[in-house]
């Protein structure tokens, strides 16, 4: 099994385990508080009753995202699912912007219309104390599965139990506020919590946005991203460095340059290791790209108007026609650099140790029957088996 193929099982079990667990306790803590609510005269225990129902909604989302984000990539998602984990993270920031607007509504309505406020008993009380230890218990839990296989989905879903939670401490408040002869501190208190709630809300809706419109790494996680590339052998420099975000994850499409006259075996090593160091020493990143350039091709560059090796090598036989060494040659590299062509010519080892052989004016030779070709630069030469 693979790293990514682990990340990503461990991710869906994660999702899965917090989804089940989550609507489980959700559904036992609406009965205990519409209950409690109703039985200990506490209109705001019933709505937060009412609240823990709907959470059921964000654990079934939470459930089915996670399943599809975890489907691999086919032909419609060459780059698999993950989005799907971003689209919840996006509908979950707006539940709990839904959350904060109810309370501050009621809140406000509460502030103004005192004589609607019941009377609780320490039933409410108590059951509203069992709601806020068990959400915390949620939050908290669910929170270290997001940071475990380092989900946004779980950590929206973290802070929708957090939501939870703050709530309860806000039915606890007023009702203990009522108790105490303060009707008006649950209003207040609630109006408080629901402005954390919302900026929850937006920042979690934020980065989903930010991630949908693939948004790149920023500071020191890109930072990290170049010194990790510029740390690999055989990398003189990077240019043209691109990334974003993927349910969690980064993808990184990069240049990397090389020495321009390293065989193409090398400069392939070169991109695997860089790909592989990325994948191990930043954890986010789980797809990267590696461009092997010979020169910096950041600005447009001149050698795509070249021809290409079969053109190239007939316009290099006609010039070489009437040099009877030239048709010894065994092999012919071609360098397209800085917009022209430099060659690399090998001949076999005996051609160099015949009598009255003179490998450099075989490549004066070779260079002038060349010097009415703008195309061609430099040629060098070489005798070897």
């Amino acid at each position: 099994m693979t790293l990514d193929q682990h990340s990503a099982d461990a991710r869906r079990e994660a999702v899965t385990r917090t989804a089940v667990v989550g609507a489980v306790l959700n559904l036992v803590l609406a009965a205990v508080k519409i209950a409690a609510g109703w039985f200990g005269h506490s209109q705001a225990l019933v709505a937060d009753g009412l609240h823990s129902l709907s959470d059921l909604l964000s654990d079934a989302l939470v459930l089915v995202a996670g399943r599809q984000a975890h489907q691999g990539p086919d032909q419609e998602h060459p780059y698999g699912h993950a989005r799907y984990e971003t689209v919840a993270t996006l509908v979950l920031g707006f539940l709990l912007l839904a959350v904060a607007i109810g309370i501050g509504w009621d809140a406000v309505e509460r502030l103004f219309s005192p004589e609607e406020l019941l009377r609780p008993d320490l039933l409410a009380l108590g059951a509203t104390l069992v709601s806020i230890l068990v959400k915390e218990w949620l939050y908290w839990w669910t929170l270290a599965h997001a940071k475990r296989v380092r989900s946004d989905l779980l950590r929206a879903n973290a802070w929708h139990h957090r939501s939870d939670s703050v709530s309860s401490v806000v039915v606890l408040v007023g009702i203990a506020g009522t108790m105490a002869g303060l009707p008006y501190l649950d209003a207040i208190a609630a109006v408080v919590v629901a402005l954390m709630i919302a900026k929850i809300a937006w920042e979690l809706g934020w980065e989903a946005v930010s991630e949908l419109v693939d948004t790149g790494l920023q500071g020191e996680q890109l930072t990290a991203v170049k010194q990790t590339i510029r740390s690999v052998g055989g990398v003189r420099d990077i240019h043209m460095l691109r990334t974003r975000r993927s349910g969690g994850q980064a993808s990184v499409d990069v240049h990397v340059l090389v020495d321009p006259y390293v065989s193409v075996s090398e400069g392939h090593m070169i991109s695997v290791l860089v790909e592989r160091r990325l994948k191990r020493e930043i954890d986010e990143v789980a797809d990267v790209t590696v461009h092997i350039d010979p020169e910096d091709d950041e600005h447009v560059s001149a050698c795509y108007l070249l021809p290409l090796r079969a053109e190239a090598l007939a316009r290099l036989a006609s010039a070489w026609s009437a040099i009877p060494e030239a048709t010894a040659r065994q092999r012919v590299l071609l360098h397209y650099l800085d917009g022209a062509i430099e060659v690399e010519v090998y001949f076999p080892l005996v051609a160099g140790l015949r009598q009255g052989a003179d490998p450099e004016r075989l490549r004066r030779r070779l260079t002038e029957a060349l010097a009415d070709d703008p195309l061609f630069r430099r040629v060098r030469i070489f005798f070897g088996d």
